[in-house]
């Protein structure tokens, strides 16, 4: 049962999360090295990247604060909060590393917000099994990018690759931990639309 406190909060959160400014606990990796002297394309080339992840970290908040709203099983919520906690920290990486190249955040991110917590609310009424699974699959799509995001960005950004290095290590255990939890394997024709609309909101984040 969805109690009306519990969607205020969610409401809140998505406030927060869209229009506020994200903390990290941890510490920004890579925070001690100096910065590159990139020429303009490559500052170009790395903000943008970096808005994508940002823009992905978004979309991970709704999608985990939507499916813990309706998840049904306490250790199921707990994980799905947990994952949310650290994608905070992600976002916070994200949106100091777009600032100190000069860049600005996706212009969309109400959008993708909006998006990410209907799926990821609807994924919850599934039952936990699959809500669980859902994250897996997210999580396994999202360091495909990330990898690919470090094979882009120039070599002598230091400080955005071991952000997105450290990002890349901390899906990968989300979805170790979300599988431990009951996850299921999700059919093959939903992975596929996953990658599909994965690639479409990357594609706009890395412009807009």
């Amino acid at each position: 049962m969805i109690r009306i406190d519990d969607l205020i909060i969610g409401f809140d959160k998505g406030l927060r999360t869209v229009f506020a400014s994200a903390r990290s606990v941890r510490a920004v990796p890579g925070d001690e090295l100096p910065d590159a002297d990139l020429d303009s394309a490559q500052r170009s080339l790395a903000a943008a990247l970096m808005r994508v992840n940002h823009a992905g970290e978004v979309c991970a908040q709704a999608l985990y604060q939507g499916q813990a709203l309706t998840a049904r099983d306490s250790a199921a919520r707990a994980a799905l909060e947990q994952a949310a906690q650290e994608e905070t920290e992600h976002l916070a990486w994200t949106e100091r590393r777009i600032a100190e190249l000069g860049g600005r955040k996706s212009l969309l991110n109400p959008l993708w917000y909006a998006g990410s917590f209907a799926i990821g609310a609807a994924s919850g009424l599934l039952g936990d099994k699959w809500n669980l699974g859902f994250l897996a699959e997210t999580e396994r799509q999202v360091v495909r990018h990330l990898e690919g995001h470090l094979e882009r960005l120039p070599p002598e950004d230091h400080r955005s690759r071991a952000i997105v290095g450290q990002m890349r290590e901390d899906e990968a255990r989300h979805a170790t931990s979300a599988l431990k939890h009951g996850g299921a394997e999700l059919p093959a024709p939903v992975r596929a639309a996953m990658q599909v609309s994965s690639k479409v909101m990357t594609g706009t984040a890395f412009v807009l």
